[in-house]
């Protein structure tokens, strides 16, 4: 099935639109409760069946998984449900392309705060009601955290593999690089890459068991610290920042870009990305994302290319190439002088 934006020039299109929330939370239910999980690993299930295994009173719950069907996100055959095919593979924990992290941290996190949107646009303050410090106390929502940000790299990161030439260089370090997911995945395409992870030293535990999760112990190194307390104990041939920089403002995204220069090596590189608002297809997108930003940070949210480009040279970088990455993204390469 296909679905579409609702059509706003008529008033049911209207009221469908701002009603989507209600098939967001659906989702956002279902993975909470691990359904997409328990259907892979059991098969298909009867009301009953999932009614039992989650615990769940009953009352709505055909509505539930009917919606669920309805939205192209389960198969409902001979009286049992199943996963569809899109969240049988990137909806199921411990799965590889497991994307529910982010859909753990939306929950949580996102869709309470934008239930708060109005007074974060009146106040120009964040509404997510915690600071990251919070988060980095916490080991259960740290946990949370990484899982989302392993669920944006793990869609982004093959694409940031294809997308620049590896040969040419020896070493990778990731800034901002939580458990070090990125990092592995580039490591682990490019073998010929020494690579570093600088980040928290809240991270650190979390690192060392996904790098042997991942086979990867002794290839990557992780180095904590706060990048604009204490600068970035190592360099590398080619640093990246993904979706660091839309977490501050102008002039604290500036200041990092200094810092990453000063991390590149001579003739190195620099690859930043972030969902940025130049306007083109996956504009709403973007915008949404940047309007996350209001709700969770002090003072960030998305900029547009032109902003990075100025960073970039300010900062001493001698040229710069703009591409697309994945389908929300654009990367930017910058090159540092021999």
């Amino acid at each position: 099935m296909t679905l579409t934006t609702p059509d706003v020039s008529t008033p049911s299109g209207i009221i469908r639109m701002a009603n989507m929330f209600c098939d967001a939370k659906a989702l956002l239910t279902a993975v909470e409760f691990g359904l997409f999980t328990h259907l892979h690993r059991h098969g298909p299930a009867t009301e009953e069946d999932v009614r039992a295994h989650l615990g769940l009173h009953g009352r709505g719950l055909a509505d539930f998984l009917d919606l669920l069907t309805a939205l192209g996100l389960l198969v409902r055959e001979n009286g049992t449900y199943r996963n569809a095919e899109g969240p049988d593979r990137f909806l199921v924990a411990d799965h590889r392309d497991y994307v529910g992290g982010f859909l753990q941290r939306s929950n949580r996190n996102l869709y309470p705060a934008w239930g708060r949107l109005s007074e974060a646009l009146r106040t120009g303050e964040q509404q997510s009601g915690s600071h990251f410090e919070a988060v980095t106390n916490d080991p259960g929502i740290l946990r949370q955290f990484v899982g989302m940000m392993d669920a944006l790299t793990q869609v982004i990161g093959p694409e940031l593999v294809k997308s620049f030439d590896w040969s040419r260089s020896s070493s990778v370090l990731d800034i901002g690089g939580a458990r070090g997911n990125l990092a592995s995945i580039i490591v682990a395409a490019q073998p010929h890459l020494t690579g570093h992870v600088f980040d928290l030293p809240a991270m650190e535990p979390l690192f060392t068991e996904h790098m042997a999760e991942r086979g990867l112990t002794g290839r990557v190194e992780f180095h904590g610290g706060d990048f604009f307390d204490d600068g970035v104990p190592v360099t590398a041939d080619v640093v990246t920042m993904g979706h660091v920089l839309h977490d501050w403002d102008r002039d604290r995204r500036e200041q990092l870009v200094r810092t990453a220069f000063d991390a590149v090596n001579p003739g190195g590189y620099l690859l930043a990305y972030d969902r940025m608002l130049d306007e083109g297809p996956a504009y709403v997108e973007n915008l949404v994302i940047s309007l996350d930003m209001l709700l969770v940070t002090d003072g960030g949210s998305e900029y547009p290319v032109s902003e990075l480009l100025g960073h970039a040279e300010k900062a001493g970088f001698v040229s710069t190439e703009v591409l697309p990455l994945g389908e929300f993204d654009t990367l930017v390469i910058a090159h540092k002088a021999p």
